[in-house]
């Protein structure tokens, strides 16, 4: 898929974090180490940005304690574009930041997050929303809800308009500018959101959504850990 000619002008930036001890799989290590068929979860999800030339650099945000092991996964893995590890926050919100105030971007530069357990996102899909948020400003990915809706506590109170509701996904891309803005100001408000397209959105700026892929799902589980070992075993 070709990029905007505007992309010529721009510097792309990956922020990864990895900072989540993924106490939901009773594991040895945090998930986006463990190896599947011989490769880290983080691995796979680094190894798909790194093969997209538009990307300049790639920034993880972890745990100091496994900087060493990200460090030989970088060098065995030949992750040319890992720029930067950075020190993971108590929330990811404080992870990202800690990235973006290292980075430092302005209106030149795009900036993507993306979850290091989603690892079977496609370069398709990283590309149409690059080339979304270059045309609107900043983009999504999220797939629309194809199941029946409702609210309600022990009881369905209503249900919703499934036509209007989405899942949302990484990678978000951004304009620079406006997500270094977004992250001063919720710090300033004292404001926790769940993810950076919030934070952006709360600066009242308009984020177009990109249709995403039930197979970039989030590695959450035991569940979806045997999802994504069916998926990528070896034939």
């Amino acid at each position: 898929m070709a990029m905007p000619c505007l992309l010529n002008n721009m510097k792309i930036s990956v922020i990864i974090p990895s900072g989540g001890l993924g106490k939901r799989i009773n594991t040895p290590l945090p998930k986006q180490y463990l190896k599947i068929f011989g490769k880290e979860i983080i691995a796979y999800t680094l190894l798909t940005f790194q093969k997209i030339k538009e990307i300049d650099e790639i920034i993880i945000a972890a745990d100091p304690f496994y900087f060493k092991l990200l460090q030989k996964i970088i060098k065995k893995y030949d992750l040319s574009k890992v720029s930067f590890l950075v020190e993971a926050g108590s929330e990811r919100q404080y992870s990202v930041e800690n990235a973006i105030k290292l980075i430092n971007p302005t209106s030149d530069n795009i900036v993507l997050v993306h979850d290091a357990v989603r690892p079977l996102v496609s370069s398709k899909i990283i590309k149409d929303a690059i080339k979304a948020a270059i045309e609107h400003g900043n983009s999504v990915v999220a797939i629309k809800s194809k199941d029946t809706l409702l609210k309600g506590t022990d009881f369905v109170s209503k249900y919703l308009d499934r036509d209007e509701i989405f899942y949302v996904q990484t990678p978000q891309v951004f304009n620079g500018t406006d997500i270094r803005k977004a992250f001063y100001k919720a710090k300033e408000d004292n404001f926790l959101g769940t993810d950076e397209s919030m934070l952006v959105k709360k600066c009242g700026k308009k984020i177009f959504i990109v249709e995403g892929s039930s197979l970039n799902f989030k590695i959450t589980n035991k569940d979806d850990l045997h999802l994504f070992k069916s998926l990528v075993k070896p034939k």
